[in-house]
């Protein structure tokens, strides 16, 4: 039962049916112990999966980007050998990532960067669902930002891990406030499949048409197989009333962004301007950006603000190298990114796929250079399709409802992390309650 009165404890004030426990007394934490001799040619495509900081991300490991090391290798370490249930946490790097394992593909070990964190055997105090979001509240939070802040290299110890403080309400309350927030975190991952379902359908349509040149003829048949015409291009064979010409010739304009000086506090405090920056680009829509610049920052730098639906593609080196983005609202990029804005009867939904389906091109371009970079002329400049504009209006009669789908989704998603993040630390504190039956 609910009464509603608090107390004070070590982690300030919670309800006074909740209790406090070390982290040590709950759960056993893991870790791989130097490498003993691990060698780089050891990482291969074969063998049992390893799990590296980079693969964790959006509280879940990317397990299509594991690499591989030796079987022996997982049976040497046995201890951090990872289970259904277990939450890992990176401790090197880019510190304080967590990922919550719902389901494992095959056999996985860690690498030497990332904690093994599993309830102990039997226990009935705690659940791995609330211990995961544990992990995403203030308390550890608080610690991260501790070890972050002055630190060259920064790291998290286990020894500061284990006296870390656990705000502990009754198993079912737990379990409650795990799914409230479990419910929201799997509409966001339901809605990030079908942004991703939307994006093969329009890329699909898009090849059946301006590669394939399989597009409805007047008869509603394929107009390649069913006899269409077809010209010599530079391109090869293309349907008659195309062209070939340069990206830019399908562009209002091309435009790098630019950074405002760090040094200069005004151009960043208080900023409303979003800014991006390439790691930000994950061939989505854009609705925020992590910081922000003033109109100062913007008239005294070579930053542009561009309108919605341009499109932004990162110029500089892997892994961001070709990533998209799609402005939803104005905003700025760094000089790592170039913006361009397609012209009005070509549309953004034609440019960005002409963009996407170009990245090997540019990719590879960027392998031959001394810095594995492309710059702007590069992209200008590069050789496409320019349907006509009957076949374009065509085009975005399709997919145009593809991308506002995509778009809807994803101001969704924004939505619901915001509410999220709100009621996170509130459940975790005991300021907002989670009813129980008696």
């Amino acid at each position: 039962m609910i009464n509603g009165k608090f107390r004070n404890t070590e982690i300030g004030k919670l309800p006074n049916e909740w209790s406090v426990n070390k982290l040590n007394e709950l759960v056993t934490i893991k870790g791989r112990i130097g490498w003993k001799g691990l060698k780089k040619s050891e990482f291969g495509n074969n063998g049992v999966i390893i799990i590296n900081g980079p693969d964790i991300g959006e509280g879940k490991v990317d397990w299509n980007n594991c690499a591989r090391v030796p079987q022996w290798r997982y049976y040497e370490s046995k201890e951090i050998s990872v289970n259904v249930d277990d939450i890992l946490l990176t401790k090197d790097g880019t510190i304080g990532k967590v990922a919550r394992i719902k389901f494992l593909p095959e056999p996985a070990t860690l690498a030497s960067g990332i904690f093994l964190i599993r309830k102990k055997v039997n226990s009935t105090v705690i659940d791995h669902n609330f211990l995961y979001y544990y992990f995403k509240s203030p308390y550890f939070e608080n610690l991260v930002e501790s070890r972050i802040e002055g630190s060259v290299i920064p790291h998290l110890y286990q020894r500061d891990i284990e006296q870390l403080m656990v705000p502990l309400p009754p198993l079912c309350e737990q379990q409650s406030i795990a799914k409230i927030l479990s419910d929201l975190d799997e509409k966001i991952e339901l809605n990030n499949q079908m942004n991703k379902t939307l994006e093969e359908i329009a890329q699909a349509i898009f090849k059946r048409w301006f590669i394939d040149f399989e597009f409805p003829n007047k008869n509603g048949d394929p107009y390649r197989s069913s006899g269409g015409e077809m010209v010599e291009s530079e391109l090869g064979m293309i349907p008659k009333g195309c062209s070939v010409g340069k990206l830019r010739d399908i562009c209002k304009s091309i435009m790098n962004g630019g950074t405002p000086s760090r040094k200069e506090i005004r151009y960043w405090e208080n900023g409303v301007i979003p800014w991006y920056k390439t790691g930000e680009l994950m061939d989505n829509f854009l609705l925020d950006s992590k910081e922000h610049i003033t109109e100062e920052g913007l008239k005294k730098s070579s930053c542009h603000i561009w309108e919605p639906e341009t499109i932004l593609i990162a110029l500089y080196a892997s892994p961001t190298l070709g990533r998209l983005g799609i402005l939803g609202s104005k905003a700025t990029a760094n000089q790592a990114c170039s913006g361009l804005v397609a012209k009005d009867h070509i549309g953004f939904e034609y440019l960005f796929l002409v963009l996407l389906n170009h990245r090997e091109v540019f990719n590879s371009i960027a392998v031959g250079s001394a810095q594995q970079n492309i710059s702007q002329s590069i992209v200008s400049a590069q050789t496409i399709l320019i349907p006509n504009k009957e076949l374009l209006d065509k085009f975005r009669t399709i997919v145009n409802p593809i991308f506002n789908s995509w778009s809807s989704n994803t101001k969704e998603t924004a939505l619901l992390k915001e509410i999220r993040d709100l009621l996170l630390p509130k459940l975790m504190t005991g300021k907002i309650r989670v009813p129980q039956e008696d």
